[in-house]
This record gives structure tokens, sequence and C-alpha cells, in this order.
């Protein structure tokens, strides 16, 4: 390890220290365990903003030189506000080393990163999109998520969260359907019942009554008529 790299660790070590006793709000952050130079993040999309409900994972590439040199950003979960797996041109990124200020934390990064994710700027590597789809993007980002197997090694608790928060989706969801289902059922058989009480079904009811009693009527009389016919000829 030279010199930059031992300063640039013991520099992240502390700032992780830092970091669990003074979480930043809706940000999580942990270093690989084996290199310390790249840290992964996730973010709770905030309340109130079309990222509600979803969960943000990606991660930072800190250089040998930090804190003088500023990391590189990314975000590897789609988002509607950001490329992925592409590097982010912020103010705290290293597309700006000239505004870097070795004083910032990764606390400091982490707070920059969810303050422009919910504002509205543009940037090299920013995209605009419709809230409905940001909100389409949260939604499918937890099952995302789980899909990545260092995700899910370094946040534990956020899957367990994510896990839990699905199987409540897909509950609602069953019931929902059976909701629907009975609500089918319902109004087939209110539908039955106001066709069985209308004024056409009524009639229809007694033509159908009257031309059965006719057509019995009929065939009393005719075999009446055979029985009278027959007497008749044996007589």
């Amino acid at each position: 390890m030279n010199r930059k790299t031992g300063t640039a660790t013991a520099r992240l070590k502390q700032d992780y220290l830092r970091l669990k006793k003074d979480p930043v709000p809706y940000v999580q952050a942990e270093p690989v365990p084996s290199n310390i130079l790249e840290w992964h993040y996730v973010v709770k999309g905030p309340e109130n903003t079309p990222y509600e409900g979803g969960f943000y994972h990606g991660k930072l590439v800190f250089p040998g030189e930090f804190p003088f040199q500023p990391p590189s950003i990314y975000m590897t979960t789609p988002n509607g506000r950001f490329k992925v797996n592409t590097k982010l041109c912020l103010s705290i990124s290293d597309f700006h080393p000239d505004t870097w200020n070795p004083a910032w934390s990764v606390s400091t990064i982490l707070i920059g990163l969810l303050s422009f994710m919910i504002e509205s700027s543009s940037a090299l590597g920013a995209i605009n999109t419709p809230d409905y789809e940001k909100k389409i993007y949260a939604a499918q980002s937890l099952e995302y998520n789980l899909r990545d197997k260092l995700f899910c090694e370094l946040f534990p608790d956020t899957v367990a969260t994510i896990k839990k928060e699905l199987e409540r989706r897909k509950e609602l969801e069953k019931q929902a359907r059976h909701r629907s289902t009975t609500s089918e059922g319902m109004s087939m058989n209110r539908d039955q019942q106001q066709m069985d009480q209308s004024p056409l079904h009524s009639a229809l009811t007694n033509i159908a009554m009257f031309v059965g009693l006719a057509v019995f009527a009929f065939a009393v009389k005719y075999v009446l008529r055979s029985i009278a016919t027959q007497e008749y000829v044996q007589q």
C-alpha cells in the first residue's frame, strides 16, 4: 500500500465510523469488504417524490488520492433520473475536481447525490422522464435489486424490508383479485334478477305459459277426438 492509498484508506475508515454514528437520511452505504476504495450505496425513495417506495443501488469509486480528489459516482438501478452504470457529472464527482473540497466526506457526497436526484437539474448522465415513469421504476426497483448478489450481501436489512414489501404487494393483489371475482359474480346475479323482474321478461314468461297451455289443450282435445272416433267405428 503506497502512501496516497494509505491516506485514502485511513480517511474512508474515519468517514465510515462517522456515517454509522450519524446516518444520512434515506441513504445507506457500505464499502466492499475486499476493497475500501469501492463503496456501494442504496437510496430509499423519499416520501412525496416520484421515487417513493423505490430502492436505488449505486456505487462510489474513490481514487487513491482521496480526499484530495473526488470519487466517481454511478447508479445501477433503473430510476428515470440517471443513466445506469454511467459516471454522473455532479459537483461532488470526479467530473469537477476543480470544485472539490477535501473536507467533504462520504456523508457529504451522499447528501449531495440525494439532493440532486430529487431535483430536476440537468447534467451529464442525468435524464428527464415524466413522473409516472419514475413511479414505475420505483415499483420495479425492489425485484431488480434482489437479483444483484452484491447488493444482497451488503444490505441484508434492506433485502429483508424489500422481501416483506413484495409479500405485502402480493397479498394486496390476491385480495383485489378476490374482490373482483366476487364483484363480477354479484353483478351477474344482480343482472339476472333485474332481467327476471323486467316487464319484457314477465311478458315473455306469460306468453310462454299461454303457448304451453294452448298446446296442452290442443293435445287433450286431439286425444279425446281420437277416442270418440274409435268408439264410433266400433259401434
